[in-house]
């Protein structure tokens, strides 16, 4: 887990270790700032008699955020635990019963555990950083053929704008939804800006998130399939970082956040991003603050 400052949630597993249970939990141990939000959960899952890690230094942060429950039952989330996500933020979560999934999700974990190596199986509909996230993202967007739907917060990564380009201009009706400059580091600024103004230039709709600030990381196509997960389109996402995100092709599944992604965009606003060269000075007085979010510190990863 990236980030893990719930209080509710670190009782919860305080809890499940109490009745019994086996909790194993990896805690990352400092963003790429070099913040540490983790290390109070850290001690505190340790002293209830927790198995606790920092997380495989093999990687230089690891963004994955997911969990699996009695060897059955896996979550797959875009979310941090930690408040915020749950009640200031647009964020998606899958609950997944499949059990060639949750093998795989509990081999990496082992992997990670004892600092082995792990390779996703061929075929495998899960995208592992860095192994084949941005491979099977740029698929995924190829294999579209009418309509797709973007909702990423950061466009840091040259191939998947490529791919992003030419879907465009085979005729898919692509839609970026996009949260402006909130939660992007003044490093990513220009190259996110730069991106969507591409983008807006081939004649792709560009609108940004309103009410809620943009943390999801989600890509639907063709009205029956989905891509979720933690990895940003950046870089650092797909070649640094322990990362991890589902393609899901089940009807319901899909169709929930299909809903939830439409009126996110009917919501939003038409957005026309700053020149790059001046996007570090440039503010934006939008809706976040009338809606009270102003003063949510919505870190960029």
């Amino acid at each position: 887990m990236f980030a893990f400052t719930s209080r509710v949630l670190i009782e919860g597993l305080i809890g499940a270790k109490a009745r019994g249970v086996d909790v194993r939990v990896m805690l990352n141990p400092a963003r790429s700032s070099g913040s540490r939000a983790n290390d109070e959960t850290f001690e505190q899952l340790k002293a209830a008699g927790i198995s606790v890690l920092w997380t495989n230094p093999k990687f230089a942060v690891t963004h994955e955020k997911s969990m699996v429950i009695d060897r059955s039952t896996a979550l797959i989330a875009t979310f941090n635990f930690s408040d915020k996500y749950f009640t200031h933020t647009r964020d998606y979560g899958l609950v997944l019963t499949d059990p060639a999934v949750v093998r795989e999700m509990i081999a990496c974990f082992e992997a990670d555990w004892h600092r082995t190596s792990f390779m996703p199986p061929f075929g495998s509909r899960l995208l592992w950083s860095t192994t084949n996230s941005r491979e099977t993202m740029a698929k995924f967007i190829d294999e579209a053929t009418r309509t797709m739907t973007v909702q990423h917060p950061k466009f840091s990564d040259a191939t998947i704008l490529d791919r992003l380009l030419a879907a465009h201009d085979r005729g898919v009706r692509v839609r970026v939804i996009c949260g402006g400059r909130h939660g992007i580091s003044v490093s990513d600024m220009p190259d996110t800006f730069s991106a969507l103004r591409i983008l807006i230039r081939a004649g792709v709709k560009v609108r940004k998130q309103h009410r809620l600030r943009l943390h999801a990381k989600l890509i639907t196509t063709d009205a029956k399939r989905a891509l979720v997960g933690s990895m940003n389109i950046d870089r650092s996402a797909f070649d640094l970082r322990r990362e991890l995100g589902m393609i899901v092709e089940d009807e319901n599944a899909v169709a929930a956040l299909r809903r939830q992604a439409h009126a996110d965009w009917d919501e939003g606003r038409p957005y026309e991003p700053s020149d790059p060269l001046t996007v570090q000075v440039h503010s934006e007085g939008d809706d976040a603050a009338s809606a009270g979010l102003d003063h949510v510190d919505l870190d960029h990863e």
